[in-house]
């Protein structure tokens, strides 16, 4: 499996699948108003985690929110992420969305502005390998409620997600505060993430670090 970030909550997973070859999916692809660089839609299957649905080509798989997905092999579940309790901070509608392939279960949160998982959609996202993460606040959770949740799920690796980056126009904070809270003065990004389910440690949870 590979998976590379794009910026915000955007996501390519490549996925190798036997018979079906390699499946890929494309989550939350923005446009160019965001003051970054769209991503290609190249991909299997589209996800929209967030209310910014656009039409999908017509030989891409597009999922806009809850339900259960079998598509080439991938199972995808979706589940409704449901507005923070304090009213002051809007909140748009979001899907956290569980991905198995390969052995592996990823969890993307989408722009979740909880500042905690109730115990039955935790017992529904079930066990997690890969756990992506908002954390830079706005209209989703900041860093403080981002390590809360992230302590709930216990995922083996961390990937943050939707935080400042050079040229994007929302006002987000950056990574660095989510990685101080964590004790963490620095950290190395990677181009991409390629990992195999014989490759996660069940003894050390990690967080992982990726380029846009």
């Amino acid at each position: 499996m590979q998976i590379f970030w794009h910026g915000q909550t955007c996501f390519k997973i490549v996925i190798q699948n036997g018979k079906n070859g390699n499946v890929v999916l494309l989550i939350d692809p923005f446009d160019k108003e965001t003051g970054l660089r769209p991503p290609r839609v190249e991909a299997d299957i589209l996800l929209f985690a967030g209310e910014e649905k656009k039409p999908a080509p017509e030989n891409i798989f597009s999922i806009t929110g809850p339900g259960e997905y079998d598509i080439k092999g991938i199972y995808i579940e979706g589940l409704p992420a449901f507005p923070q309790k304090d009213k002051s901070r809007s909140a748009g509608a979001s899907t956290i969305y569980t991905i198995d392939g390969e052995d592996i279960k990823i969890c993307h949160l989408g722009r979740i502005s909880s500042s905690e998982i109730s115990s039955k959609d935790l017992e529904q996202i079930g066990d997690v390998d890969i756990l992506m993460l908002p954390v830079g606040g706005l209209d989703a959770i900041e860093a403080k409620d981002a390590i809360k949740i992230m302590s709930q799920i216990e995922p083996k690796i961390t990937i943050p997600m939707y935080y400042k980056l050079p040229g994007l126009k929302a006002k987000l904070d950056g990574l660095e505060k989510f990685l101080r809270s964590l004790g963490i003065k620095k950290m190395e990004q990677f181009d991409k993430l390629s990992i195999k389910k014989k490759d996660l440690s069940e003894d050390e949870a990690k967080i992982f670090t990726l380029k846009p």
